[in-house]
């Protein structure tokens, strides 16, 4: 009984140690693009925000999407509601047609790991390459935002950081840590 006990800690013991020991990663190996989740290769092909403008979002610039959203409590009127459709749809094309040359150029840098052809020099290439697409996946979103504060009146945008539930944009000047 003693011994079954010791077997059974041991056992326990050795399946606690294997569990720290596991990878975070473990099952991303099976998918198409390891570095990427489906539901990133997802919102990057679409053209979603994926929080990339966050910076603007946060210091009370709307973005077009969400004035969308919240068009009747801004009180859009016709000519700003079709200002900010053209510029969502812009916003929209730049950033899938930015995100699809960064899935495309992320399957590239797979397919190079995986067939053990990678190079030094080819990582450095394809990596700068990868960080020009992000740039101008996040650049399309963060300049719709500088765009579509221009469409809007500030009370307008008062208004819509405060249906985001951010507050008022004078509370996030006083309070710019708030959590």
């Amino acid at each position: 009984m003693k011994l079954l006990r010791l077997l059974s800690a041991i056992a326990l013991a050795l399946l606690s140690v294997t569990a720290l020991a596991a990878s975070p990663y473990v099952g991303e190996e099976a998918r198409d693009i390891k570095a990427l989740s489906p539901e990133e290769v997802g919102a990057l092909l679409a053209g979603k925000g994926m929080g990339l403008a966050k910076t603007a979002e946060l210091n009370g610039f709307a973005g077009p999407t969400h004035v969308l959203e919240f068009a009747a409590e801004v009180h859009l009127t016709p000519k700003q509601r079709a200002q900010t459709e053209a510029l969502f749809a812009s916003m929209s094309a730049k950033a899938s047609s930015a995100g699809r040359a960064l899935v495309d150029k992320e399957r590239e840098l797979e397919r190079l790991f995986a067939a053990r052809t990678i190079t030094p020099q080819r990582l450095s290439t394809t990596l700068r390459q990868i960080g020009l697409l992000q740039a101008q996946v996040r650049d399309a979103h963060l300049e719709a935002h500088l765009a579509q504060v221009e469409i809007l009146t500030p009370e307008q945008n008062a208004r819509y950081v405060e249906l985001r539930g951010y507050g008022t944009p004078s509370e996030q000047r006083r309070h710019p840590h708030r959590h």
